[in-house]
């Protein structure tokens, strides 16, 4: 057998580590090697593979990256803001690839990323989902044919334990569709609308967003003109679908120079 990647897992307790751990576990190719937590969190101790259903691995949960970083080669991470700049700079300072799928980073978060990828490769990404990914160029081929013809919408569904608003993966896509129109986000983007609005100006994206039950995560893109309009949607049924492109990006990422990658990099778009 081939060497194996050395994985370890922020937030394994999580929805999100536990179906990592899940992907990670159906790959010849990867093994996880280190599992962390919270401190405050009562699976400190426990073994990862029990924890995640994926079979006893021998993998003990632990509060601290910094004690088990030694023993991977690639660290994913789903986390929190504050946890995930912890990670950061623990990875920056062993040497360690990053992989983070965490939302919510604010511009001090990004500057520190972009600094950290000065010295070990980090991928980046508000969405893992190879589908998402596509949908991002196929929007920007959108928005540069359609040009200023049509008024652009951006509505996303998840669940209601979801708690940034909007999704990264809506923000990107706004980010992507601004772009093609020279436009720039911060200045055109409308986060819901309430009362007595007046009419809708053409140069604005908005946005809407749903939070409720158990919705994976919905995203559609709708261009309307007089006439017509164009919708692109993306909807993920299953957790798996982030998985799988998160430790396909971990893959990848291990045999890169430093540097701040994205999915369209992983998938060579």
């Amino acid at each position: 057998m081939a060497e194996q990647t050395r994985i370890a897992l922020t937030g394994i307790a999580g929805r999100m580590g536990r179906t990592l751990a899940e992907a990670i576990a159906g790959r010849d190719d990867l093994i996880l090697t280190a599992a962390v937590e919270r401190r405050d969190s009562s699976v400190i101790g426990t073994d990862a593979g029990e924890l995640t259903g994926i079979g006893r691995n021998g993998v003990v949960v632990v509060a601290d990256l910094a004690e088990v970083v030694a023993d991977c080669d690639v660290v994913i991470d789903f986390t929190t803001p504050s946890a995930t700049l912890a990670h950061l700079a623990c990875c920056r300072e062993a040497g360690r690839a990053l992989v983070i799928g965490t939302t919510g980073l604010d511009a001090s978060g990004r500057d520190a990323l972009a600094a950290a990828a000065a010295s070990i490769a980090v991928v980046y990404a508000p969405n893992y989902s190879v589908g998402v990914n596509l949908s991002l160029r196929l929007l920007e081929m959108a928005a540069r044919v359609l040009g200023d013809s049509v008024d652009i919408e951006i509505i996303e569904a998840h669940h209601r334990h979801k708690v940034d608003a909007p999704s990264g993966t809506a923000l990107r896509m706004g980010e992507v569709v601004a772009a093609a129109l020279g436009r720039n986000l911060e200045d055109v983007a409308v986060y819901g609308r309430e009362g007595q609005t007046g009419p809708r100006d053409r140069q604005t994206i908005g946005f809407e967003t749903i939070r409720a039950g158990d919705i994976v995560g919905d995203h559609t893109v709708l261009f309307a003109a007089d006439g017509e309009r164009l919708e692109i949607t993306h909807r993920a049924s299953s957790r798996m679908t982030f998985a799988a492109g998160a430790v396909r990006a971990a893959t990848w990422a291990t045999g890169q120079r430093p540097g701040l990658y994205d999915m369209s990099d992983v998938l060579g778009l």
